[in-house]
């Protein structure tokens, strides 16, 4: 009965599928940078974090983290450590303790080239935050090209419940699922702390426990709020990119195909959404000279005037894409009974400089549905399905 139950029940004391001989260790490299004060120079924090988590090593990370944080210089936006993780794991509950702690204390998290994250470590690299400023917290996760961090579900250590329940199989069935259920509430509401989609650690408690989730692919990176780190694939074609663009930002998944990108002159472009905002503001009735002045400026042809209103617009907080390069209407959206394109201008140059809206037929103007990472935006760029990380 016990085994049995192993295979279907998460547990807050055993997590890991891989035995690691290594003992939880912190060791702390400190380096003094140039500051405006020459007299109080900043500096810069690592951490290197190995072997497996176990009950108690949230507290020493703690202690040591308050010590850093009472004697560091800070800097607005910038972490107070940065956490290097090498582990295959350990104890549940001490993984979740570590990753709330990166969010307390603001510490950035990576896995080098060569290393690994695996579990429990995974689940406190998602803590890795950069600040936790209003209005939102700012993540700071990154995977050096070569790093691994995997996810997978979760093993009960069933002597354990043969220990507390003395062998009643009963009492062992319910203490059992009342782990489970504990467990999932747990990491559900962990992973909406952090800002990551709850839904993706849905999907880890329907997966048999040795059925792992490696970020590699463009879509893990995204899911987990990760930055790759190194030799990334190049972008290609630039129609590609705007129709990754828009299906990210739809959140409709790979539905237009790249020859669905057609291209628009910055001219085209501003000319045809001004005409969407024309269109909105005449199906809501309004009056008044703004109504009066953008017809007219569409009517003179002139691109000066064009290019004033459109700024003027953007200023005001209407919803215009920047437009920082190359134009692209991308068309073959549906949302339910509703027709959408999405407009996306790419910079040439920047990879991370992109801009886009999507306009609903029959609704107008809309925002995006998701936004790309702050901390490495480039990735909109890429199908989701493109291995950024392969597995070793």
């Amino acid at each position: 009965m016990f085994r049995w139950l192993s295979a279907f029940v998460i547990s807050f004391l055993c997590w890991s599928l891989m035995p690691e001989a290594r003992a939880f260790s912190i060791t702390l490299d400190s380096k003094s940078i140039p500051g405006l004060n020459p007299k109080a120079p900043l500096v810069a924090h690592t951490l290197r974090i190995t072997g497996r988590l176990e009950q108690g090593d949230g507290d020493k990370l703690r202690l040591m983290l308050a010590g850093l944080k009472s004697k560091t210089t800070r800097i607005a936006n910038q972490p107070l450590a940065t956490a290097e993780l090498s582990s295959s794991g350990g104890d549940l509950l001490e993984g979740l303790k570590v990753g709330y702690l990166f969010r307390e204390f603001e510490v950035a998290t990576i896995v080098r080239k060569g290393d690994i994250c695996l579990s429990a470590c995974a689940m406190a690299f998602l803590g890795g935050t950069a600040s936790r400023q209003s209005p939102t917290a700012l993540p700071s996760r990154v995977i050096e090209i070569g790093g691994q961090v995997g996810f997978h579900n979760f093993t009960l250590d069933a002597t354990v419940v043969q220990s507390e329940t003395k062998g009643d199989t009963t009492a062992g069935i319910a203490r059992g699922f009342g782990l489970g259920r504990a467990g999932a509430s747990a990491l559900i509401r962990y992973a909406a702390d952090l800002g990551v989609d709850p839904g993706f650690i849905a999907q880890l408690l329907a997966r048999p426990p040795d059925n792992w989730l490696y970020v590699d692919t463009n879509e893990m990176f995204l899911t987990v709020g990760a930055c790759p780190s190194g030799p990334e694939p190049p972008l290609g074609r630039l129609e590609q990119q705007a129709v990754n663009v828009c299906s990210h930002a739809s959140g409709a998944g790979r539905v237009a195909e790249a020859s669905q990108a057609q291209p628009m002159s910055a001219r085209e472009a501003k000319r045809y959404l001004l005409e969407q905002v024309q269109r909105n503001i005449a199906s809501a009735n309004v009056k008044g000279p703004l109504v009066g002045q953008l017809a007219g400026v569409l009517a003179s042809r002139d691109d000066r005037l064009i290019d004033s209103v459109y700024s003027d617009l953007r200023a005001a907080g209407i919803s215009l894409p920047d437009q920082v390069g190359r134009s692209f209407i991308v068309s073959g959206y549906t949302f339910g009974e509703l027709q959408a394109e999405c407009h996306v201008t790419l910079s040439t140059s920047q990879p991370e400089k992109f801009d886009f809206v999507l306009v609903v037929r029959g609704v107008g103007i809309s925002r995006p549905f998701t936004f790309p990472p702050p901390m490495c935006p480039a990735l909109f760029r890429y199908d989701s399905l493109e291995v950024l990380n392969p597995k070793r």
